[in-house]
């Protein structure tokens, strides 16, 4: 009897390929758990702080085995989805974009020749995000925020002509900015931009830009603009905000 390539193949890897198809079936099930349970999440309306069903109601209700259930468990904790509390249950969770932050800030630092272009990319889609929403911006009830906003100005424009960096100032800035949208997704997404770009940055060595301050009196043109209802007058003052950080990458990269 002539042995085919393909018996002698299976022949001599049954195991492996036994080995492979498990791996694959349970992973399948632990994707197919943890999309069950954020299927539940949606269906039941439950909200971040809510307490999901226990282990074994999960189980039961989901068909599936307690390794599959708390495999799910943990993957969800890892996107916070989910919130695990040991000694009092597993709570539906904040929902943060703070997995998406660790990851992209890897990311930008991982390799050094890389490094730069993922800045680049952080700061180009941040530009993107608040001319985006400028006109939201300008529309938007800015007066009740205006003091705060005047006064956040006031102190990156004092650090500035210190030589001083403001990084916390100028977050706080285009968050409350954000805020007056009502887009919660959109001063999350700021707010995680935020994050990645302080991050990476003293990763790199990037100099402060000479012309710190004309990006601190930018903020004021913003809101400025914001408060007379200019939406072109904002979109220019946001370009003129990124200005000097755009020439210092460049600068690091010729």
């Amino acid at each position: 009897m002539v042995e085919t390539k393909l018996s002698r193949r299976g022949n001599r890897g049954d195991g492996d390929w036994m080995s492979q198809i498990d791996k694959h079936t349970s992973r399948m099930r632990r994707s197919t758990a943890a999309d069950e349970i954020k299927k539940l999440i949606l269906t039941r309306n439950l909200k971040p702080g809510d307490l999901l069903p226990t282990e074994p109601e999960l189980c039961e209700t989901l068909d599936v085995s307690r390794s599959s259930v708390r495999e799910a468990i943990r993957t969800l904790a890892t996107l916070d989805i989910v919130d695990v509390r040991h000694g009092h249950g597993t709570y539906v969770g904040a929902m943060s974009l703070d997995p998406m932050v660790e990851a992209l800030v890897f990311r930008g630092v991982l390799s050094p020749e890389g490094s730069l272009a993922a800045l680049r990319e952080v700061v180009d889609v941040r530009l993107a995000l608040d001319l985006a929403m400028a006109d939201v911006i300008v529309n938007g009830a800015l007066e009740a925020d205006s003091t705060e906003l005047a006064a956040l100005v006031d102190e990156m424009i004092d650090k500035a002509s210190r030589g001083e960096g403001f990084l916390e100032a100028d977050r706080a800035f285009h968050t409350k900015l954000f805020a007056v949208t009502g887009n919660r997704l959109a001063v999350q997404l700021v707010g995680a931009f935020w994050d990645i770009h302080t991050a990476v940055i003293p990763q790199l060595g990037i100099a402060m830009p000479a012309d710190i301050r004309h990006t601190a009196e930018a903020h004021g043109d913003m809101l400025a603009a914001a408060l007379r209802g200019d939406v072109e007058g904002y979109r220019k003052a946001v370009v003129e905000h990124y200005r000097p950080l755009q020439k210092s990458i460049s600068a690091a990269t010729a």
